[in-house]
């Protein structure tokens, strides 16, 4: 048994799916169910029952869980205590950027890390805020950028980086701004913006529920300079951050429609349970400052 068939105990019991746990630890349904049986042939336990609804912990399973996060928490501790004797800040710091993430942010904490700790390699990934939370849960990453409309995991140590909110735009003359917002209208026109995972995405979502609307074309744009360019090409309308939105509406390419109310949050976060690692102490003390 080793560290990595422990994670996937542990994420199964969590998820109570085979399916959600390979999503969390980034493996395939085949080699979650192989680490599950390997542990229980291992140990000569029964883990989990199979139901039609998932994975449910069995009696043993429930005693053996607390011990197993345990077990990966002092693994944790082992890794962090071995650096710090080292006297120096080494390793590898693995971190994630939500693709609508703050660059200047980003980039401040790439240049301080490479002034202070020299030694220490980074590795940055892109992708969307989903994949940052899941990467930071599943250990793929050790901290990340992303965007929050609402509570953030407490599970999570969180530092706000910035906010913003989230604009509805259209190419100038193609909608008839007024008040209010004729929605059913709108829903017959193309619509650009992220995929749900997104921030735009999630708040698209959001209004649409709201109004009781659902645009007959959807085009999915995961990069904002793309969106501004197309709805400002007349394509159709779409959401945009609140300052992309003002300033192509200050240079005449988009009409504000709407703004909406919810105030989107960019966090900097990594795991609680990671709170005493030095590469995190290091990367939080940047960004608090």
């Amino acid at each position: 048994m080793d560290i990595y068939q422990l994670k996937t105990f542990v994420a199964v019991a969590r998820e109570g799916s085979i399916t959600r746990a390979s999503e969390r630890v980034h493996l395939s349904q085949p080699a979650v169910s192989a680490h599950i049986k390997a542990i229980e042939d291992a140990l000569g336990l029964a883990l989990f029952e199979r139901t039609s609804r998932g994975m449910s912990l069995t009696r043993d399973g429930e005693r053996l869980l607390a011990r197993a996060e345990q077990t990966l928490a002092a693994h944790q501790e082992l890794m962090d205590e071995a650096t710090r004797i080292k006297g120096r800040l080494t390793g590898k710091l693995r971190l994630g950027a939500g693709s609508n993430s703050n660059n200047e942010a980003v980039g401040r904490l790439l240049t301080l890390l490479a002034e202070r700790c020299p030694e220490v390699e980074v590795e940055l990934k892109h992708g969307t805020s989903l994949d940052m939370l899941a990467g930071i849960r599943n250990g793929s990453l050790d901290a990340g950028f992303y965007n929050e409309a609402g509570e953030p995991d407490p599970e999570l140590v969180i530092i706000a980086v910035s906010d913003f909110k989230i604009c509805i735009v259209a190419p100038p003359g193609l909608v008839a701004v007024a008040e209010p917002l004729d929605w059913r209208a709108l829903a017959e026109l193309p619509w650009i913006y992220p995929t749900s995972s997104a921030c735009c995405g999630r708040t698209a979502e959001s209004l649409f529920k709201s109004h009781h609307i659902r645009p007959k074309r959807i085009i999915s744009v995961d990069r904002e300079d793309v969106t501004r360019t197309l709805i400002a090409r007349g394509i159709g309308v779409g959401l945009l951050h609140a300052d992309t939105a003002k300033a192509a509406q200050s240079r005449g390419e988009v009409e504000l429609l709407f703004e909406s109310p919810t105030v989107v949050r960019v966090l900097f976060a990594y795991l609680a349970s990671r709170a005493q690692d030095p590469l995190l102490t290091a990367a939080a003390s940047i960004m608090r400052g």
